[in-house]
């Protein structure tokens, strides 16, 4: 029986290894850090680090995270608010801010530090993924949605009035036919009265 393995799609390929991204207060965020490994049937062992660097600046970074054969959540600002949210294959190292505060915006970087086993060689892989990071206190909402929510009110508007026209319009067309087939049997029931009250001429011999 074969073994069936996910499929790795590293979003950070044509990004430079740079995602700008928002957040907004009080909601959680995940951090997305993705590192594929093309042989997968190698073994590695692979060590993570997340570093935040504030806004304004430049050398200063913070070890907020650290992933050494285990989760570990450092002391510091986020201490209790950082969550391990990466896969058991290691291709995933995501972590997720619990609850984001306006302080939390800056630079997040991802250090990816993998070593492989094969046979007696032991090769590295490193790789550095930087979050940039802006929290807003209310979500701002794309023109687009916006422009699309509204048409959706209009034709909902729209095909409810129309279904109203089209019941009216069956309602009246059912009791017009009503009305001309009671009219129908009327007169044909008045028939055989008015038969009686004007008899033909007698027939002579």
């Amino acid at each position: 029986m074969q073994e069936c393995r996910t499929v790795c799609v590293d979003p950070n390929a044509q990004a430079h290894n740079e995602i700008q991204s928002e957040a907004v207060v009080g909601n959680p965020m995940k951090l997305t850090c993705i590192s594929c490994m093309k042989r997968e049937e190698i073994e590695a062992v692979t060590r993570v680090n997340w570093y935040y660097k504030p806004k304004d600046s430049r050398d200063f970074r913070q070890h907020i995270f650290l992933y050494d054969s285990r989760p570990q959540d450092l002391e510091g600002p986020w201490k209790g608010r950082l969550m391990w949210n990466g896969s058991k294959d290691m291709q995933d190292v995501s972590i997720s801010i619990t609850n984001v505060t306006m302080n939390d915006t800056g630079s997040y970087e991802c250090v990816v530090h993998r070593t492989f086993y094969f046979n007696l060689y032991t090769p590295t892989f490193s790789i550095n993924i930087t979050i940039n990071l802006v929290v807003r206190e209310t979500e701002i909402r794309d023109s687009t949605a916006v422009y699309s929510e509204i048409m959706m009110y209009v034709l909902l508007v729209f095909l409810t009035f129309w279904l109203l026209v089209e019941m009216i319009y069956c309602y009246r067309k059912i009791s017009k036919s009503d009305e001309q087939a009671q009219d129908t049997a009327t007169d044909y029931l008045a028939i055989p009265s008015e038969n009686k009250e004007n008899p033909g001429p007698a027939v002579t011999e």
